[in-house]
């Protein structure tokens, strides 16, 4: 069934833009969900149908906001293995491994967390967004593995949503970069945008786009005759733009071991250790790891905080850089 929610624009709350209003007097609805309802066209002012987020309010503004039933899914399932680290009736904490997406999109819509996630037996999922993403709140890359929340009720998600606009979601990674960071801590602050010259990257701007925060902090430097300079870093982020640690890394020089999209060439380098050679050269993916991830549960109202350990072909070479570096 679908919903109607009313408001009024009273003094105090004038001169405000619609998607803020609307978010600031409703409990379970992220501004994000409200911003696409209004391009959506189910947004009237005084019975006429508003398309923009940021028009500002008026005191005596009628508004009204149509949130239509979900549209269902006919998505194939896929017999993938899970790596459920919790679950309850409200969400599911997945520790994903690299190589495979999140949900369909073009040129794969079978071999998905998604499609995996509908074969199972209690496929109970969130409907509220885009019908090729049930219980998706956010992403982590193809090539990235760790911690990601599913929603199983429309409920969840709004609030999980809100979380995540909040930027009051704690999320932690750990990555592998070529070179080493001066001061060897700090926080990036910059605008991330779509690449002009190839849409399906992102890139640093000094003009447009969102604005993305990382804060790092570097665990441990490797350098020495046998080993090319690599550090080992924590960044925990403040905003989650798309690429947003990838994009950052490659700004500062600095990109990812295994990054394919975001790469610094690697150097040969005389006399390096031969194992040490052909795991650099060989890894698949990029040494980027969702580790924690923490949250305040959504009915329970309770903090919670999940820790995924590095995966084994990560921690090897991690291992190796140790033994090289004694």
């Amino acid at each position: 069934m679908k919903k109607k929610i009313s408001l009024i624009v009273k003094e105090n709350d004038k001169n405000v833009r619609l998607d803020v209003f609307i978010n600031a007097n409703t409990s379970d609805l992220s501004r994000t969900r409200i911003k696409n309802l209004i391009l959506d066209e189910k947004l009237k002012i005084n019975n006429k149908i508003i398309v923009d987020p940021s028009k500002k309010t008026s005191e005596g503004d009628k508004i009204s906001l149509i949130i239509p039933e979900p549209k269902k899914t006919s998505l194939k399932p896929y017999n993938f293995k899970l790596n459920i680290i919790y679950e309850d009736e409200d969400l599911i904490i997945l520790n994903k491994p690299a190589g495979i997406v999140m949900h369909p999109g073009a040129g794969n819509y079978d071999n998905t967390i998604v499609n995996a996630l509908i074969n199972r037996e209690n496929n109970s999922l969130s409907n509220i967004g885009d019908e090729l993403r049930p219980g998706i709140v956010h992403r982590i890359d193809k090539n990235t593995s760790g911690l990601v929340i599913i929603a199983k009720n429309n409920q969840t998600h709004e609030h999980l949503s809100k979380q995540f606009n909040d930027h009051s979601i704690s999320r932690v990674y750990q990555l592998l970069i070529w070179g080493k960071l001066r001061p060897s801590q700090g926080k990036i602050q910059t605008l991330i945008t779509r690449s002009s010259r190839n849409r399906q990257i992102m890139e640093v701007s000094k003009t447009k786009g969102k604005f993305a925060i990382t804060n790092y902090k570097t665990l441990e430097v490797f350098e020495n005759k046998k080993t090319p300079t690599l550090s080992f870093l924590e960044c925990k982020l403040e905003t989650g733009r798309t690429h947003q640690i990838r994009v950052h890394m490659d700004y500062m020089g600095n990109s990812i071991l295994g990054d394919s999209t975001y790469k610094k060439k690697f150097k040969r380098i005389k006399n390096i250790d031969p194992f040490l050679e052909r795991q650099l050269l060989g890894l698949n993916r990029q040494f980027l790891h969702a580790k924690v991830l923490g949250f305040v549960h959504p009915k329970k109202n309770e903090k919670m905080l999940f820790n995924s350990n590095l995966p084994k072909d990560l921690e090897i070479i991690l291992k190796t850089l140790r033994n090289t570096n004694k």
